[in-house]
């Protein structure tokens, strides 16, 4: 069967998510700057990404298939957590998770016939992180490329202590929202 959308990300967990609910597509990701604007809030910055994938993949691959593309940012307070650059940096993000509440957003953008977006807004709780702990995570290689250097699906699920809102939001794409906006644009699921 062909596609029904192009994925502008090359996120496994993403592909994971879209096969869990059937929907046909071809990955083709894209490279843009990531880079926070000064003083961004967090939603804005979420929203901000999503849109410049979904813009960059159309303008990239055409409009014979619709675009689907998110961003996933880890916020603590006002401070948006992106990917760690190294072993310090990852440290220092969990130390600051540790005992914990934070907030994980995901925004959705779709191009088709159409440019719809939704936003996953989801509070983690985390115990008590212990530093031997953090430093045998980062050497998992677990956190290397996850934004607020953890992987709630993986490894780091072990220091959740608690979730409010879209575990599949956390991981990347949250389901909930995704269908809608594909459902908006005749995208069927299942």
């Amino acid at each position: 069967m062909p596609p029904s959308l192009i994925l502008a990300s090359a996120s496994p967990r993403r592909r994971e998510l879209l096969d869990q609910i059937h929907v046909r597509y071809r990955v083709c990701p894209v490279d843009i700057d990531e880079t926070p604007e000064p003083d961004e809030p967090p939603l804005a910055y979420v929203q901000r990404m999503a849109a410049e994938k979904s813009a960059a993949g159309l303008a990239r691959f055409g409009s014979e298939l619709p675009v689907l593309a998110a961003d996933t940012t880890v916020v603590l307070g006002k401070m948006i957590m992106g990917k760690p650059k190294d072993q310090h940096d990852a440290l220092t993000m969990l130390r600051l998770l540790s005992d914990a509440t934070h907030h994980v957003y995901t925004a959705v953008s779709l191009r088709g016939r159409a440019h719809s977006q939704a936003v996953s807004v989801t509070q983690v709780t985390f115990r008590h992180l212990a530093e031997a702990e953090m430093l045998a995570y980062w050497q998992s290689g677990e956190p290397q490329d996850k934004a607020g250097a953890y992987a709630i699906q993986g490894k780091g699920g072990v220091f959740v202590a608690a979730l409010n809102g879209s575990f599949s939001g956390v991981v990347g794409l949250p389901l909930f929202e995704t269908a809608q906006l594909l459902a908006e644009q005749g995208i069927a699921v299942f």
